[in-house]
Order: structure tokens, then sequence, then C-alpha cells
């Protein structure tokens, strides 16, 4: 005999080996030993679920010899020629390569003529692909077929269903196979075929079947096949680990093994795609992931270490990596540049990216004062120790390097409330890591807090070294560019503009301005230059005023001459006494020693 494949061999021939469709199966067996079966049915649901196979378990059971309680015997003359498939009394039509109006009218034309058993039983597959004009030749026939005739239309996209169909028939919705049901199933067909293969045979096979029971047996067919398990799922698992370890290197080798082992880039994203979601799901939602026991722990532990922001961002970045591959020239390119994305957060400009990073640094915030304080809460109090504030201050260092922070461009900034020097914050604003707006960041500065804006400011002596430390220059004349030059008074916007920073020692900032007599004017407004960078930084920034005559550059790219205009305030400006002189006398007044040779007759002295 010729080898059949297993889901052929192991193909249902009974309602009751009908696995995980109990839903469909009991009203199927109770319309038989009712005599009440309807004349049309819709099967729909994903593929390998049993659609096609029930329906001929149907027809066997409606044209069955000796039926017991709705289930056919399978030995009687009909069931046998069901069975091979040379029974008069069962016609099977794919809707997908006879979608015409012809073949319709022909399967219509032959309706009408009776079978050998006492039941004809029409199975059209995919019938979601059937043209409207063939959809509504069949409408007819299919709402008033004669009495020995009954439809049963099998489709994996009911949505794409004529209403006019559905509303014709009684609809039955098959589902995907639980990891338990579906291992449970495999291992009967590998006792009962005699199949030397482990559990690990099994589960990966299950696992690759995704809740489909053809999927899982051709999966099992392939694996005994190879001699055992496949490492076609070690690219995979590898760079979920990867990930995990946010290791690009491990990532890129990876694929580059999976690519040149034969794998395709598009499929192993798909993979990857698929197992990612597996990841998500069972940290969130253990009860949705259909997978084996010892791969549903595997991936739980991959999510968890991985973490749901990051999970969901690489979910997001494959996602579009699997869309761009469908037009890019090296699809490989787009699968490793996503990879790269999500194993490197500092390399994505995206909000998940930056979120996750923000996420990573109150983590190492919280385990560096829980291993300055054992047994304290995630907030680090504000009596905490020093040693306590240098372990926090150390993780936030760390981290910092780690993730690539030396870009204080690529921080977002958070407005910190006001705390003494001698309190040290649970979780320090951004801001005051080195961290800046970005330069699309329109939004105001963020306003000084409660305590700050109805308290005097304190006068803070250009020689007394600052209390925490100071941002660099190089931070200074970012946020200055970026953000908070836009934000000050026009008259102080025009002042400013004209100087730079210069320095910045542990005394404070040295503001450089290109003249003494700009100096002087910018002098008078230097506490509101110094209100708006504690505000964006989070901690008093001092700042000294001084000359430097060879940058005579404008900030924001005027003329040298035009910064040492004083600048003009529109508020102060008022609007001038009327001038009741005549034009005359005007005229005479802007040309002395003018004389009037003939005045007019209507212009009176």
């Amino acid at each position: 005999m010729a080898f059949q494949s297993l889901y052929r061999r192991y193909r249902p021939r009974r309602f009751g080996e009908v696995r995980g469709q109990d839903h469909v199966v009991a009203a199927l067996r109770n319309a038989v030993s009712q005599d009440t079966a309807s004349h049309a049915y819709l099967f729909s649901g994903p593929r390998g679920t049993g659609k096609t196979s029930t329906a001929r378990i149907l027809a066997k059971a409606l044209n069955c010899g000796a039926p017991v309680d709705g289930e056919p015997c399978c030995v009687c003359a009909s069931c046998v020629a069901v069975e091979a498939g040379t029974s008069l009394d069962v016609s099977e039509l794919d809707a997908a390569s006879n979608n015409g109006v012809d073949a319709m009218r022909d399967l219509v034309a032959r309706v009408a003529l009776a079978g050998a058993g006492r039941t004809r039983l029409y199975i059209l597959d995919e019938v979601h692909m059937l043209s409207t004009g063939a959809a509504n030749a069949l409408l007819k026939t299919l709402e008033e077929p004669p009495p020995h005739v009954v439809f049963v239309l099998a489709t994996t996209d009911p949505q794409k269903v004529l209403p006019t169909i559905r509303s014709r028939t009684q609809p039955y919705e098959f589902r995907l196979l639980s990891a338990d049901t579906l291992a449970e199933h495999l291992r009967w067909v590998v006792a009962d075929a005699g199949l030397d293969v482990g559990d690990d045979v099994v589960d990966q096979a299950v696992r690759r079947g995704r809740g489909s029971a053809r999927d899982a047996l051709s999966a099992l067919d392939q694996l005994v096949a190879a001699g055992g398990t496949s490492d076609d799922d070690g690219a995979v698992d590898e760079m979920v680990e990867a990930l995990c370890e946010r290791d690009t290197a491990r990532a890129l080798v990876a694929v580059a093994d999976a690519c040149a082992a034969g794998r395709d880039p598009s499929h192993l994203a798909d993979a990857l795609l698929a197992h990612l979601r597996d990841a998500f799901l069972s940290v969130v939602a253990p009860d949705v992931v259909s997978l084996p026991g010892t791969a549903k722990e595997l991936v739980t532990d991959q999510g968890r270490r991985l973490g749901a922001p990051a999970t969901v961002r690489a979910l997001d970045a494959l996602g579009e990596a699997i869309i761009a591959m469908r037009e890019a020239p090296d699809p490989r390119v787009a699968l490793e540049v996503a990879l790269v994305r999500v194993t490197r957060p500092e390399a994505d400009t995206s909000v998940a990216a930056l979120l996750e990073r923000v996420e990573r640094l109150e983590r190492a915030l919280r385990g560096g004062a829980a291993g300055a304080a054992p047994g304290a809460s995630e907030t680090v109090p504000t009596t905490a120790s020093s040693g306590a504030r240098d372990a926090a201050r150390q993780a936030v260092r760390a981290v910092t390097d780690t993730a690539g922070e030396t870009e204080p461009e690529s921080l977002p900034r958070r407005s910190p409330d006001a705390r003494s020097s001698s309190s040290v914050p649970a979780r320090p604003a951004l801001g005051a890591m080195g961290g800046t707006r970005h330069a699309h960041d329109s939004s105001p500065p963020a306003p000084p807090t409660a305590s700050t804006s109805t308290a005097p400011r304190p006068h803070v002596a250009a020689d007394a070294p600052a209390p925490h430390p100071l941002p660099s220059r190089d931070e200074l004349t970012l946020a200055w560019a970026d953000h908070l030059l836009d934000g000050l008074r026009p008259v102080a916007k025009g002042l400013f503009g004209a100087g730079r920073f210069a320095a910045v020692d542990d005394r404070g900032a040295t503001f450089a301005l290109p003249t003494d007599v700009m100096r002087a004017r910018c002098e008078s407004r230097r506490g509101e230059v110094e209100t708006a960078l504690a505000a964006h930084f989070g901690r008093p920034v001092p700042l000294r005023l001084t000359t430097d005559a060879s940058d005579a550059s404008v900030a924001r790219g005027g003329p040298p001459d035009a910064s040492l205009v004083e600048p003009v305030d529109l508020d102060d400006l008022h609007d001038a006494p009327p001038d009741r002189r005549s034009p005359l006398e005007r005229l005479t007044e802007a040309f002395p020693g003018a004389e009037v040779v003939d005045r007019p007759s209507g212009d009176r002295p």
C-alpha cells in the first residue's frame, strides 16, 4: 500500500472522533438521531479544524444503514463508499476554482437528480470565493432545495460570505484546538502508528500546529522523517534570548546562521513575531497561550525577562519590518534593523523606546536604593544616608553609560518638585541627569513649583559653590538653543540672544556677551534667566556674566551689529500726543530759514 500522510490516515470517521469541536458534533448528532437535519449548514473556522471531515461524517450518518445515536456505523456499503470517495450521494466542489456562474448553474441542474441513498449532500469548500453572480445563481436552490438534498458550505473567511447566503444556513464555528487536546491527540497517533518519537517531538509538533490538527500532524510527519526534533526553532529561541539580554551581536548572528541554513527572512520574522506574541500573552493572559507545558514555561520566562514594554515595542518593530519586507530589495536588512532597534533603545527615537529607557532608569534607581537599605520601600526616603544617595547616583550613572545616555537630546525631561539640598528625590527628574528637550518640543518651559513661585528667590553668590552638580556646557548650550531662549520675555530674549555659554565650573555657568554695554544691560535681567535654568534642570544654576569681545556673533543668526541695538519692548510703547500744527507750519519747521512766498488763502497764522 502506498504511504499516506498522518493527517489522511487519522482523519476522524465518527462524530466522537472529532477533537475540540464538541459544540458542533453534539448538535449534528442530535439532528441526525432526531431526523431534524437542516437543508443547509455553514461551517467556518481556521484551517485544519475538521470542517470537511465533519461534513463527510454528516453525509455518512444521513445515509447510514444502521446509525447508532446519530453516529454512522462505518461498516455498511454507504459508509464505506463515502470513506472511499466513490459514493454518488456526496459531491464535493472547490469553490475557489469553480467560482463562476456556469459552475453554479451546472450544480443547480444536478441537484434535482436523486442519488442511491436517502440524502444527497453537496460540500462547497471555500464558499467565500464564489463570485457575486455564482452566489446569486445558488441562492434560490440553497433556500428551497429538494427534500433529499443537504448543502454544507465550508469557509475559512466567513465575513466574506454574502449575508444572503449566511441567512439561508445554520452557521457552526469551528475553533482551534487547545495545546493539551492537541498533544493528547498526537500522543494517541504516535502510539497507534507505532512511531518511535519522544515527548519533545510531540511538543514541537504541537507548537508548530498552533491549534490546527492537520498542521500538527503534518509537522509530526516531517519530524519523524527528519529523525527527531528539528533545529528550525533554535534560531527563533536564540533571537528571543538575544532580545532578553539586549545583545545586538547575538541577535544578528542568529539571523545570519538561520539564513545560511536556508531559512527565509520573511518566514523567520513571522516565526519570531508569533513567539514574541506567546511570550507577551503568557505573562498578561496565560490561559490564551496554546502551547504545551515545557514550551509555555520557556516563553513565560522569556516574557518576564524581556518585560512588557520591550515586548510590545518588539512586536511593533517586527510588524513594521514584515510590511517593509514585501517591497525591500533585501528582506534580511529590514529584519536586522528591527532587531537592532529592539536590542538598542538608544538607536531608536520612537516614544516607546524612550519610555523603555525611562523604565530602565527607574528600575536601576529602585535597585540602588534597595541595595543601600535592605527592606526599604521602592522610594528613597528624604532622610536617606549619604551611602544610599551615592548608591542611587552610581546606579543612574551606570545605566546611563550602558544605555548610551551620552546624547542628552535623546532623553525626555520631567519637571521635578522643588526640594531642599538635604533631600534626595526617589526618582530624580531626567533633566537632572543631563537631559534636554527635543528640538521639536514646542511646549512652554515647566513653571516653578509653588514653593519657588511664592517665596522670594534666594540670592546665590557668584563665587559660592553650587549645592548640586551643574549641567555641562554642552547640556546648557543644547537646552539654551532648543528651548530656553525661546521661553524668555522679548526684552531678555533680545539681550541674551547675543551671548553664549563660555564655561561651567563649581561656582556656576559663565555667560559671555560681546560688549560691556550689553553685559550691563543683561545684569538687570540675570535673575529671569537663572529662574528659567533652574526650572529646566531641576536645580539652581548660578549665572556669571562676562565680556568676550572676540564673540560678536548673534546666537540666532542675525548680523553682528543687530545684537548691539537695544531691543524694544512693545508693551512699553505708547501713542504719541496729537500734532495740532498745520502742514505748512510743519514744513517750515523742517526747513529752517525757508521763506513762504505765496501763503494759501485758507491758511492764516
